[in-house]
């Protein structure tokens, strides 16, 4: 805890949006991954405050309550957990980086801070958003971080971008945590 004493206030405002930052043992990596996020807020419309209350996605409609942070939290506390189970059950013949999986979930989505813009008060896709979705923009704001290659790589293939490359075991892990907690409310069957 002394590490957050020393941080300046924006900096604690990640650390309170994102207590899993402290799960990274890499104090570099998790540095990192929280300036990374210290950019996105800088260059974006958006605040702290509207990523509680934006929906995590546009793809469902407008009448989607689960805010932005709900499921990014969602994702890193569902990609962590299956990281550990694998390696519980698996141990030494699939090799994961826990901390690449933690930063990779963190930061899988920071680029929707660039994508999305608000309107009328309401979500929408921006300019910006219009010509560069947030896996690119992500990637990005990542690499002016210092992030290293492994996470940029979970943040470029955790969407559908990323079917058009191998996927590394803890982009496969992001993907599909994300995935599994996004597409039950798109496309899920309803009796």
């Amino acid at each position: 805890m002394e590490f957050i004493k020393n941080i300046d206030d924006m900096m604690k405002k990640i650390f309170g949006l994102w207590p899993e930052l402290l799960w990274i043992n890499d104090e570099s990596l998790r540095t990192k991954t929280a300036e990374t996020w210290k950019l996105a807020l800088l260059k974006s419309v958006l605040t702290i405050e509207d990523l509680q209350k934006i929906p995590f996605t546009l793809l469902c409609g407008p009448d989607l309550q689960v805010s932005f942070m709900a499921h990014k939290r969602c994702v890193v506390h569902v990609a962590y957990e299956s990281a550990k189970k694998m390696q519980m059950f698996f141990k030494d013949e699939l090799p994961i980086n826990m901390d690449h999986v933690i930063a990779g979930a963190i930061l899988a989505d920071v680029g929707k801070l660039l994508e999305y813009e608000i309107k009328d008060g309401k979500s929408c896709v921006g300019n910006y958003g219009k010509y560069l979705r947030h896996p690119f923009s992500g990637v990005s704001l990542a690499e002016q971080c210092g992030v290293p290659a492994e996470v940029c790589h979970i943040i470029a293939a955790h969407a559908g971008e990323g079917d058009l490359v191998k996927r590394s075991t803890e982009a496969y892990i992001v993907h599909h945590a994300d995935f599994m907690t996004f597409l039950p409310f798109k496309d899920r069957l309803k009796i």
